[in-house]
C-alpha cells in the first residue's frame, strides 16, 4: 500500500506562486500514476495533473495548461505541482492521489490552497 502526504499549500495573493509537493511511501510501480485534484467548497472534485511516476509523461485539465506544471523526483519519491500565475478560483483543498490501470487507489489527505484577489 503507498502513503501519500501533500505540503506546501497556503495563501498567496492572484499572480503569486505556490509549489505543493506528494511525498510518497510504499512501493510504487513503474506504470503507477500521481494525480492532483482540487475541490472547492461546493463543488465538485475535479482533476488538475497527471504524471506517470517511471515515464513521466503528463496531463493538465484545461484550466491549468501553461500555468501549473506537474513533475517528479523519482529519487525523493516526491510528485510536485509548481502553481504559477495563480487566479482566485484556483482557490480549493488539494489533493494527490496514485494508483495504475486508470483508477486512483491512495489519496493524500489534502492541502488548502487560498488565492486572494
Amino acid at each position: 500500500q503507498v502513503q501519500l502526504v501533500e505540503s506546501g499549500g497556503g495563501l498567496v495573493q492572484a499572480g503569486g506562486s505556490l509549489r505543493l509537493s506528494c511525498a510518497a511511501s510504499g512501493r510504487t510501480f513503474s506504470r503507477y500514476v500521481i494525480g492532483w485534484f482540487r475541490q472547492a467548497p461546493g463543488k465538485e472534485r475535479d482533476p488538475v495533473a497527471a504524471i506517470n511516476w517511471s515515464g513521466g509523461s503528463t496531463s493538465y485539465a484545461d484550466s491549468v495548461k501553461g500555468r501549473f506544471t506537474i513533475s517528479r523526483d523519482n529519487a525523493k519519491n516526491t510528485v510536485y505541482l509548481q502553481m504559477n500565475s495563480l487566479k482566485p478560483e484556483d482557490t480549493a483543498v488539494y489533493y494527490c492521489a496514485g494508483g495504475v490501470g486508470g483508477r486512483y487507489d491512495n489519496w493524500g489527505q489534502g492541502t488548502q490552497v487560498t488565492v486572494s484577489s
